[in-house]
């Protein structure tokens, strides 16, 4: 198949993973018949032959209904009734509800009657959001084929782009769908014709469907099992599966979700990591319902859980491949780790809660593989950590889960990103922690940025306020391009700090809730970044160093200062609130002393007299300042950072 390029940006996605096998199967005709719900889905998907398995995902833009368009798959398929009024069954995290949107993919596997067959589908519903495009990567792994749906009222978006991409390169078989015709907004016409633009689709494959309302819904599970081809194995070989997805469980310890390849999975098999070569004794195995349904095995081609008395998360590594003891197969290739895009500091709120709060981050981080850990210490803040997340919004929704999931609040300092620096004897570091970032510009040659080559997709009459955010950011605009008449897609070569820097809110406030976007890594660029320190009375707070843009240093400190001067309750002694920047101090706040009437009790007299009680506490407050220490509570700190 002839591929003509949306972008040169993702070209390197498609030159692997490319076999025989066509991106498209033209549907047979249909001849469907009602569904009848299965109560037992583990008795029933133990007699279902490898030919009626269809593993496959939705994948699109955040936001394009794929978890509404689950619920109405689920319905069909008797999975839950649709008189019992439940939204989003497989967002279920309290943070998903609460935000409306999808962080953590959700398997769930059904049982469908077509053509007097039963077939076993196994769905996984992924994120649409940039910054989890890793559980989308995990995901598709498991399949064989993907939806490609896309809103009728908005059209192709960024993540609709890079997620066909990633399905693309995978050999996946892809559906494109068309949601929301209900909508009177909708253009179907307009986004048919994108998707042949674009994609090069024919549009007669295309489905248009109504998650809302479910028009159109049946057909679309019909096609699946049409299109979708059935998992390639052996059912009679030696066992062989692959690790996809984990999770922490008080009672049980780490649960892992893996994908059959040959072989059968029962309960208490004696299997081993081909990797690491560890042991484990299965307990349980079962399906995903979308609730876990224990069953008595797992067959070749089938996607479910298992409980293999695995106690330390760091045993669970996503893309290993297990087989019996005593048997010996060829690891799979495994999942490659994105390196994180931001980074901060976190820190217990009460010292005492360290050890169970610590057990809470890897637990979560166990579930999230792309979070990254690692013990750090802060002079003012005491023992914490260091993360690193794959965005802003990915740290935010991190922190949601750990007070959600966890009832943890943790403080953190402000993000930062990875930057170079090479030293003046020709050694190159990675450096992301402001405190080990050098003070003075001659300890090092030079410093690099890390860059993000970000593709912007919004309506054309928004051009000009999207390229002067742009522009404000240090932007470099590297492509102009329109989709359609109606819609135009930029490429800019950003700066990675701006980019997490709130850049996402506001494109979408200059384009009205319109703009979408998707970035990729570009390397390291030359840059002028320079470290800001804070000063209290002459003492440095390491927790509040940053490290930023030399043009942005001055007015950041100023900020920063007066921020922390209405933070600071008064002392009996002045107290000097200072910026440094390179060791030049750029900015300074007076926090005035909070001063006692000595003369109250004088009334009248001589006039010396109340000079010397004036002069009395002068000098007691010069002594005062020169030995006493401030002692700044960390709720300062808290208030600093969180408004930050």
């Amino acid at each position: 198949m002839t591929l003509r390029r949306f972008s040169y940006t993702f070209q390197a996605r498609i030159l692997r993973g490319l076999q025989a096998r066509p991106v498209f199967v033209l549907p047979s005709r249909s001849h469907s018949t009602k569904a009848r719900p299965v109560v037992d889905i583990a008795d029933a998907a133990e007699h279902i032959p490898t030919v009626n398995i269809r593993n496959w995902a939705i994948i699109s833009h955040i936001d394009h209904g794929k978890s509404t368009l689950s619920d109405r798959i689920l319905e069909l398929t008797g999975v839950i009734e649709k008189s019992s009024g439940k939204q989003r069954v497989l967002d279920k995290l309290s943070v998903e509800q609460r935000r409306g949107i999808t962080v953590k993919a959700q398997t769930c596997s059904m049982i469908y009657e077509y053509n007097d067959e039963q077939y076993l589908l196994n769905l996984i519903d992924t994120p649409g959001h940039v910054d989890f495009s890793s559980e989308v990567t995990h995901s598709l792994a498991a399949c064989e084929g993907c939806i490609l749906l896309v809103d009728a009222t908005r059209g192709i978006q960024a993540q609709t782009v890079s997620n066909f991409y990633l399905a693309f390169a995978r050999n996946l078989v892809i559906i494109p769908v068309l949601n929301k015709i209900d909508l009177p907004t909708a253009e179907p016409e307009k986004v048919l014709a994108q998707l042949e633009e674009v994609f090069e689709l024919d549009r007669k494959e295309a489905l248009l469907v109504s998650s809302k309302t479910g028009k159109n819904v049946p057909e679309l599970i019909d096609a699946i099992i049409q299109r979708v081809p059935h998992p390639i194995c052996d059912e009679n070989a030696s066992l062989k599966c692959v690790l996809i997805d984990s999770w922490f469980n008080t009672h049980r310890g780490v649960i892992g979700l893996v994908r059959i390849l040959d072989g059968k999975l029962v309960a208490g098999a004696a299997i081993y990591s081909v990797n690491t070569h560890r042991k484990y004794v299965v307990n349980e195995v079962g399906f995903m319902h979308p609730n876990p349904v224990e069953a008595q095995v797992l067959l070749a081609g089938q996607v479910g859980y298992v409980n293999w008395n695995m106690k330390n998360s760091a045993e669970a590594i996503l893309g290993d491949t297990f087989t019996q003891v005593g048997h010996v197969v060829k690891a799979m290739p495994g999942f490659e780790k994105q390196q994180p895009k931001v980074y901060v500091n976190a820190f217990p709120l009460v010292r005492s809660d360290y050890d169970s709060l610590s057990d809470s981050i890897d637990r979560l981080a166990l579930n999230d593989r792309s979070i990254f850990v690692e013990k750090d210490t802060s002079d003012t803040l005491g023992i914490g950590w260091r993360l690193g997340f794959l965005g802003s919004l990915h740290l935010s929704v991190f922190l949601d889960r750990l007070k959600d999931e966890y009832k943890h609040e943790v403080l953190v300092t402000a993000p930062t990103v990875p930057y170079r620096i090479t030293w003046k004897d020709g050694m190159t570091s990675m450096v992301s922690n402001p405190s080990n970032f050098p003070d003075a510009r001659t300890a090092y040659a030079q410093v690099e940025e890390p860059m993000a080559l970000v593709t912007l997709v919004f309506p054309r009459e928004y051009v000009g306020p999207v390229m002067n955010l742009c522009e404000s950011c240090r932007g470099t605009q590297q492509k102009c391009s329109f989709l359609s008449t109606a819609r135009c897609v930029l490429e800019y070569l950003l700066p990675m700090s701006r980019l997490m820097d709130g850049f996402f809110d506001q494109l979408k406030s200059c384009t009205h809730g319109y703009g979408s976007l998707e970035y990729e890594d570009a390397g390291f660029a030359p840059s002028d970044i320079v470290k800001l320190s804070y000063l209290v009375n002459g003492m440095p707070i390491d927790a509040l160093c940053t490290i930023l843009h030399r043009s942005s240093v001055l007015r950041t400190a100023r900020a920063s200062l007066q921020r922390l001067k209405s933070l600071i309750p008064r002392q009996l002694y002045e107290v000097a609130l200072q910026a440094m920047c390179e060791k030049h101090i750029i900015a300074r706040e007076t926090i005035s002393a909070a001063r006692k009437n000595v003369t109250a009790k004088c009334y009248g007299g001589d006039v010396t007299r109340k000079m010397k009680l004036l002069k009395n506490q002068r000098e007691g407050k010069k002594r005062m300042k020169q030995f006493g220490n401030v002692s700044i509570d960390q709720g300062v700190f808290y208030d600093f950072l969180m408004k930050s």
